[in-house]
């Protein structure tokens, strides 16, 4: 399916104005000078705690824990990249390290230790 060029340009458009909103809305919302309102605070402080905890229930949530004593072992390159992510966090507190050693770790495991 091809867009006209009027079709091309509405969607352009539409998006751009979604995109101007979406970064301008907080600098209408909160000038300069008006303190920010306390729930937004709170927001500002816990949602990325949240979300951390929510990616992290995503990545584990197909993961089969009893599949160990079936014989499958899926879940043992998973547990193992984990806690390499929790060790490197303790040991460098450097949130990338973190991230890029646990995904190293795992996709070395899946793609050569634990060929499924």
């Amino acid at each position: 399916m091809y867009l006209s060029a009027r079709e091309t340009t509405i969607i352009i458009l539409v998006i751009a104005l979604g995109t101007f909103l979406t970064r301008s809305l907080p600098f209408i919302l909160f000038p300069d000078g008006r303190p920010i309102p306390k729930y937004v605070s709170y927001l500002g402080n816990t949602l990325p705690f949240a979300m951390i905890g929510l990616l992290v229930i995503y990545c584990i949530r197909d993961i089969s824990f009893t599949g160990i004593f079936e014989g499958t072992a899926t879940c043992i390159p998973t547990a193992i990249a984990i806690l390499t992510i929790i060790v490197l966090h303790k040991w460098k507190e450097s949130t990338l390290l973190s991230i890029a050693g646990g995904t190293i770790v795992y996709m070395i495991l899946v793609q050569n230790v634990f060929v499924i």
